[in-house]
């Protein structure tokens, strides 16, 4: 076998496509150079032809010599029996302990018993070797709406949690100002409050302002702390005079028109420090306790991580740069446990927003989003380089709009490394969003399936196939232990039958009215779509209802020089013939005041008519729309053109309770049979 053959051959065991054919219908083959690149990227030595030649030859006795598959996927709660295994002693038991759940001798087959979901070990002995198979037991389907609340009809809101506005936060919104949101969306009778990722971003970095770039996904982003709602300092008078003593910085950062990300990071690092040092001499016995068995339960995972803050204090917010045999051994105790303390803070508070949000009536609380990846100069591909893909980039392939193609600066999970871990860092990321979530997005889901990865050696970007049939076992394993439902974002061209597959597995779509239309082009009316999906209008990327009805999208393009005149005019007539379509829903809908005399109100209440009488399990609406707010909070492709991740919500929190858009909305989705409680706009009488 030549060279050649060999890397084609290895290439192919490892699941990367020898081609793909963009959105232009242009064929691009997968070249060598890319291909070892990518064989790199998941640990193999391929620096020769020889090395090739040897790796396919070892990687080829390995599969051939096992007697029994690697991984199986088998239904939790139901009596499985695998055809091998005759003759031989097997034992099952849970991954990462010793605890035997079963065992017995295989007579043809191996009988297992109905096992409860989870990831185990099986062990079968034959003779005097043993082989080990990972074993995913899932649940058929992900949990439903239905399943989880009663209802099979529910609306929501979403909003950009650091653009909150409040009288008491740090100058950008904080997890207290989410439990006033929450309630207050809540006794509206929304289902569900939606926000951008809470992911960690990095003690250290104080440039990135992006929620969907974070430093490790499975930690909390400690920005959103709420400094006057610490645990165990309530009512402690030297908080009260460390913000009084803060107050005109903490004022200029609230009065700003947008969110001022790193002045508010370093003033709020400085303030979490100070009550670090409140809490270690006055914390009260309950709250001390409490962090003191979160500190002892802390797990590999978790240590790893504030090990890896407390080092970046030292070396930098880029652990590339950092000196190579720095550990985590390395990391100064005492620090380790200070940001040991933020994320408990931060858990502390997420699961009171939670709670606050299910005690209001909402029956699925917070919706968070899970991000593609993390940054690669971040926590999580420090912490996981045993897992992570190296020297590649999550990215898109080339397309109308990028013509190079985009590049994401997102590290990726190598498959074959994320396998021989038994996925345990998706599992640790997937438990820490679902835990005090009722509902979560995975973005991009199409990466469960496959991803495209960008080489630093400057060669062309290519697929890689993901082990999709496991992470979407592992996916509901995680989301039947904390009773989540499941969105995944499959916006855009996707593979035939896609779609399909995943809701055979239990999973919403993502659909964005924006973006639906027949193949005549004409605006799909939502009263005809699926019933399995989460529906909007709208999200973080595209244009707001005010910002498409007037083109601001079309004046951003134009105005960076995207496209030339006569094209974004072209768009400008298109888009008053998509807004004329979307007025017209209006004729059969009920929501909003009658025959309202501003344009940007008919379509409003024409579009949130249409959602609210759709078959959509779940429906979505931005804040941002409910307010009239014009500009999005993101433009893709941009960075400083575009005010990206910085707008605020107008509306302090302690006002959304009683305002009257939110309240035509309420009773508009009320009327469509979408309210999880009901509830009523009129006075009462009776109130004192």
């Amino acid at each position: 076998m030549t060279g050649a053959e060999a890397l084609d051959a290895l290439a192919e065991l490892y699941g990367i496509h020898p081609s793909f054919v963009d959105l232009g219908g242009v064929t691009h083959e997968t070249s060598p150079d890319t291909k070892r690149a990518l064989l790199r990227a998941n640990g193999l030595d391929v620096a020769s032809e020889t090395q090739i030649v040897e790796t396919l030859a070892a990687e080829t006795a390995r599969r051939s010599s096992r007697r029994y598959p690697e991984e199986i996927i088998v239904e939790s709660g139901s009596p499985t029996s695998l055809d091998f295994g005759g003759g031989a002693e097997w034992s099952v038991t849970e991954d990462g302990t010793e605890t035997v759940v079963a065992e017995g001798r295989g007579s043809g087959t191996i009988a297992l018993p109905a096992l409860p979901s989870g990831v185990y070990d099986l062990a079968v002995r034959d003779a005097a070797r043993v082989e080990h198979v990972t074993l995913l037991a899932a649940p058929c389907r992900l949990p439903s709406v239905e399943d989880l609340t009663g209802c099979n009809r529910l609306w929501g809101l979403s909003a950009a949690l650091y653009g909150l506005t409040s009288e008491r936060n740090a100058g950008m919104g904080d997890f207290f100002d989410l439990e006033t949101a929450a309630s207050a969306f809540g006794g509206l009778g929304a289902g569900f409050v939606g926000l951008n990722p809470v992911h960690a971003m990095g003690y250290c970095d104080v440039e990135t302002a992006s929620p969907y770039s974070p430093s490790h996904r499975g930690f909390l982003n400690t920005s959103y702390i709420a400094l006057d709602h610490v645990p165990g300092l309530g009512g402690k008078p030297a908080v009260a005079e460390l913000l009084d003593s803060h107050g005109v910085e903490l004022e200029r950062l609230r009065a700003s028109d947008t969110v001022l990300h790193a002045a508010h990071k370093r003033a709020h690092r400085k303030m979490l420090e100070m009550l670090y040092d409140i809490f270690g001499r006055e914390a009260g016995s309950r709250a001390a306790e409490s962090f003191d068995a979160y500190a002892e339960a802390a797990t590999p995972a978790t240590l790893r991580f504030v090990a890896y803050e407390a080092l970046s204090e030292r070396h930098g917010a880029d652990w590339r740069t950092w000196p190579r045999d720095v550990s985590a051994e390395d990391a100064p105790e005492d620090r380790a446990r200070f940001h040991l303390w933020l994320q408990w803070v931060a858990e502390r508070q997420l699961q009171r927003a939670q709670t606050r949000a299910l005690d209001s009536g909402m029956p699925l609380g917070l919706y968070l989003d899970l991000a593609v990846g993390p940054r690669r100069d971040g926590a999580e591909a420090w912490c996981e380089q045993d897992t992570v893909a190296i020297g590649v980039s999550v990215g898109a392939p080339p397309d109308h709009l990028n013509p190079e193609g985009q590049r994401w600066n997102l590290a990726a999970f190598s498959p074959a490394r994320l396998r021989a871990q038994r996925y345990a860092p998706l599992r640790g990321i997937l438990t820490a969003t679902m835990r005090d979530a009722g509902v979560v997005r995975i973005d991009h889901v199409l990466g469960l399936f496959r991803s495209f990865w960008l080489p630093d050696d400057g060669s062309p970007g290519a697929y890689i196939s993901q082990p999709f049939e496991s992470l979407l076992a592992i996916i509901k394993i995680e989301a039947e232990r904390n009773g989540t439902a499941v969105i995944g974002e499959d916006l855009g061209l996707v593979p035939e039958g896609f779609r399909e597959t995943m809701r055979g597995h239990g999973f919403y779509g993502y659909s964005v009215l924006q973006y639906e239309k027949t193949d005549a082009g004409h605006i799909r009316d939502p009263k005809s779509g699926p019933a399995q999906v989460l529906s909007c209008f709208a999200t973080h990327d595209t244009p707001t209802l005010r910002g498409f009805r007037q083109g601001r999208d079309i004046d951003w393009w134009e105005g960076l020089g995207w496209t030339d005149a006569e094209t974004a005019q072209a768009a400008r007539v298109q888009r008053r013939t998509d807004v004329a379509a979307l007025v017209a829903l209006g004729d059969e809908s009920d929501c909003g005041v009658p025959s309202p005399e501003d344009d940007g109100d008919r379509l409003q209440n024409a579009v949130h008519g249409a959602l609210a009488g759709s078959p959509a399990a779940m429906v979505c609406v931005q804040l941002d729309d409910v307010l009239g707010s014009t500009e999005a909070q993101n433009l893709p492709g941009t960075v400083e053109e575009h005010p990206n991740w910085q707008r605020r919500h107008d509306l302090p929190v302690e006002d959304l309770a009683t305002h009257d858009g939110l309240a035509s909305l309420a009773a508009c989705m009320q009327r469509a049979g979408r309210s999880a409680t009901p509830f009523s706009t009129e006075d009462d009488d009776n109130d004192p």
